[in-house]
């Protein structure tokens, strides 16, 4: 074959490449919806739930509110945010102190929690890791895998192409391990 249907080859495997990368940004996108107030209201009778969203210090919580009465008679929400990779907890807790993430007892049973829920201890969030999920990592490594074969085919063919993948992987390995944790 000539250069140039090599040249050709390439730049349909780099066009390939963009396409599968593209499909594959958007497959693993983790995105999904919190519990409608509609899904509260069949699964546990829970009527007077609404989609709302609060403010706080970092930006706009979208979600399901769920108002609440506590047992001093003080009133505060319940808020269950729309399920998103980046979001740390499955809920919060609204009250006139503030925004509290809900984390249960590791000893708490379902019927403890049913009959009386109760707010035990108030301490410092924990921090959380920052890191990008295997996905994410996956598509780093293998994007620059694909963008490097395809360098290598139009600069040298088949062997090119093959070093290229290599070269690029690597080059993807590095740069992922290098920026995990900002």
């Amino acid at each position: 074959m000539t250069r140039r249907a090599w040249r050709n080859i390439g730049a349909t495997v780099v066009g390939s490449m963009a396409v599968v990368t593209a499909g594959l940004l958007s497959a693993c996108s983790r995105d999904v919806q919190a519990y409608t107030p509609q899904q509260l209201q069949q699964r546990y009778g829970i009527a007077d739930a609404y989609v709302g969203q609060v403010t706080t210090t970092d930006g706009t919580l979208r979600g399901t509110l769920v108002p609440v009465t506590l047992p001093d008679g003080r009133k505060a929400e319940l808020i269950i945010p729309e399920a998103r990779q980046a979001e740390p907890h499955t809920a919060y807790f609204r009250d006139d102190q503030g925004l509290h993430p809900i984390e249960l007892q590791d000893n708490a049973t379902r019927d403890q929690i049913v009959s009386s829920p109760a707010v035990v201890t108030r301490r410092a969030e924990r921090a959380h890791a920052n890191h990008r999920s295997w996905e994410k990592e996956a598509l780093i490594i293998g994007g620059s895998a694909g963008a490097g074969a395809g360098i290598g085919a139009l600069a040298a063919g088949k062997k090119g192409a093959g070093i290229g993948a290599a070269a690029g992987g690597i080059g993807g390995l590095i740069y992922d391990l290098t920026t995990r944790k900002k």
